[in-house]
């Protein structure tokens, strides 16, 4: 989660919501990381696990990867937990619950659907007071700007 936490300040520093995510290979390494780049991208599917996905596919050299897993600084969004559900990762670590945007435990809650064709291994709380801590003073600052 540490190395999540970095792409989330890394993000941050870009002006972008401040989520990273890692995914780790069986042998436990880090084979993709990323943070939030729907603004620099222009592309609402930007976000920190999809790029990780992405990446982490392209290494695997398949669209699945049933032996890794993800940790992720913010609870993902339904988007994401889909995108999650459809590369069967292993095990989602997740830091700061999102009761706005979540797809996990709140809002659409992916995994719980008859319809979800894969339900990885949740675990919440890793590192969460200071995940919610870099969400809340990114958008401190930028209420602070808008004043």
């Amino acid at each position: 989660m540490d190395k999540a936490l970095v792409e989330a300040r890394a993000a941050a520093d870009r002006g972008e919501v401040p989520v990273g995510a890692v995914i780790v290979a069986p042998d436990g390494r880090i084979v993709a990381a990323a943070g939030n780049r729907t603004r620099e991208m222009n592309d609402p599917t930007a976000h920190a696990e999809i790029l990780a996905l992405r990446t982490a596919c392209a290494e695997a050299g398949s669209e699945r990867l049933p032996d890794h897993d993800l940790y992720v600084t913010l609870e993902p969004c339904a988007m994401c937990a889909a995108a999650l559900a459809a590369a069967r990762i292993r095990r989602i670590y997740y830091g700061a619950a999102d009761p706005k945007s979540g797809g996990v435990a709140h809002g659409a809650r992916v995994f719980t659907h008859t319809q979800a064709h894969h339900v990885p291994e949740i675990y919440d709380g890793i590192a969460a007071q200071e995940a919610a801590d870099l969400l809340r003073a990114f958008f401190a600052a930028r209420r602070d700007i808008k004043e």
